[in-house]
């Protein structure tokens, strides 16, 4: 079995505060794709950069105190990429790739388009550069897994308020129909919903901290881990952790069958 994690930690200093490492210990996870650092190199203490048993890999975003994603890995990869090769968005440390033989899982983090106009427009563009790269990767013929913090809701069945909602960045016309572009036109897989396909509020991996969201569990499932078919097709077990919080997001966690 190959258990993976992604969780957007909202600030990996916070998330350790709050206990996150005491968790990790005893996930027996394979690989853990993290997202929104909110940290340099130099914040990470030791157990931050290689918690015991894992070895650490990390795109940090230039700007203190915002965005990164990382991977821990039990397993040093044979090869580790950084960025996508955008002057734009590498800075702002959104995409980090892992791959040993025949497999890559990613790290990524979506930008969000819910603090101004110009971040939605930002939103639109880094979509327009990735999905060309998505496609590159579907055509590899490698076993390729994506996890992350998208930032968009796919469906009404993904978040509590689709109604309210549908003018607002995350679950925008225009931002599903590319979701959908990505699993119809591109044949990626959504891991989750391939096993819990009429999951609704157990299945959310987001929750404003303004009012009484997560009490109401008024969320929204915008974390994934989206898979080339035959990986899909291996996962077994999904689930959200909900018992313990460590960030405004839950962790997903999805088992595999097979090793790195």
């Amino acid at each position: 079995m190959m258990r993976v994690i992604s969780i957007n930690l909202n600030g990996i200093r916070s998330a350790a505060r709050k206990g996150f490492y005491g968790w990790l210990a005893g996930q027996d996870a394979d690989v853990v794709c993290m997202q929104e650092l909110k940290a340099q190199l130099p914040d990470l203490d030791d157990e931050m950069k290689a918690p015991r048993g894992y070895l650490g890999w990390f795109e940090c975003a230039e700007k203190k105190g915002y965005s990164g994603v990382g991977l821990y890995a039990r397993q040093a990869p044979d090869r580790v990429i950084t960025g996508l090769g955008s002057a734009e968005f590498d800075p702002e440390g959104r995409y980090l790739q892992a791959d040993w033989g025949d497999l890559s899982v990613v790290s990524l983090y979506l930008p969000s388009g819910t603090s101004s106009p110009e971040r939605q427009e930002a939103k639109y563009r880094f979509m327009d550069l990735f999905y060309p790269h998505l496609a590159t990767l579907r055509g590899q013929g490698r076993r390729v897994l994506l996890c992350g913090d998208w930032n968009i809701a796919h469906k009404e069945i993904d978040l509590k308020n689709w109604k309210s909602n549908q003018k607002n960045s995350g679950f925008l016309p225009e931002e599903r129909a590319w979701l959908t572009r990505v699993f119809d036109e591109l044949g990626w897989a959504d891991t989750y919903r391939r096993l819990h396909p009429d999951a609704t509020g157990e299945a959310y991996t987001w929750w404003s901290n303004r009012g009484q969201a997560w009490a109401n569990n008024v969320g929204w499932r915008i974390d994934y881990q989206i898979a080339v078919p035959a990986l899909a097709a291996a996962a077994h077990q999904a689930r959200v952790f909900k018992e313990q919080r460590f960030s405004d997001h839950a962790p997903l966690i999805v088992d595999y069958d097979g090793r790195l």
